[in-house]
């Protein structure tokens, strides 16, 4: 290892950085005291009651896998606000794992994908259904005409129920091919 290496690898500090990142960390402290003074108040007992008033329940299924356990979806004005596990659930009995108890951030997500993307140019671009659906089928059938329908293979998944999976497979029969598999097993 080479002199510049081994210095930026160091865990000593100067007395000057030392003193520079203590002072800062002084001044952060102290001003941080003034910006929450008188931000937050208690919660009244009936904000605690109900936190969303105006608000319905609604009972879904978790799409995390394709056990379908139970939720209780609390929406206000269209937005999944909160959740709770659906106590008389058969499947789940009202239990979650660990992906179920999250499924709201998930639904929430500022990176989940909304619309149909398609990358052109380097960039992503956004596109109607309509034209993904297009773009989908000429795709599979010019595969399909060129090189023949087992030429192409179906990958299920586990977020699938039986019911979904059944359309799967008859989707892929009727494009003319046995090729289905599920990565569970990949």
């Amino acid at each position: 290892m080479n002199t510049d290496t081994k210095q930026a690898l160091s865990t000593k500090v100067g007395r000057r950085s030392f003193l520079k990142m203590a002072g800062l960390a002084g001044a952060f402290g102290a001003t941080s005291a003034f910006a929450t003074a008188g931000v937050t108040r208690a919660a009244t007992d009936e904000e605690v009651k109900n936190p969303f008033p105006g608000s319905k329940k609604v009972r879904t299924i978790c799409t995390a896998c394709s056990v379908g356990c139970g939720i209780t979806a609390e929406v206000q004005d269209g937005v999944w606000v909160r959740q709770e596990v659906a106590q008389d659930h058969p499947i789940s009995n009202g239990g979650h794992c660990c992906k179920g108890a999250d499924m709201i951030d998930m639904v929430r997500s500022e990176v989940r994908l909304k619309h149909p993307m398609v990358k052109e140019g380097g960039k992503w671009k956004r596109i109607s259904w309509d034209t993904a659906y297009e773009r989908i089928s000429s795709k599979l059938k010019s595969i399909r005409d060129k090189d023949g329908p087992d030429a192409t293979i179906f990958l299920g998944s586990a977020k699938m129920s039986t019911e979904q999976a059944y359309y799967f497979r008859k989707f892929a029969a009727m494009y003319g091919t046995n090729n289905i598999d599920h990565q569970a097993r990949i």
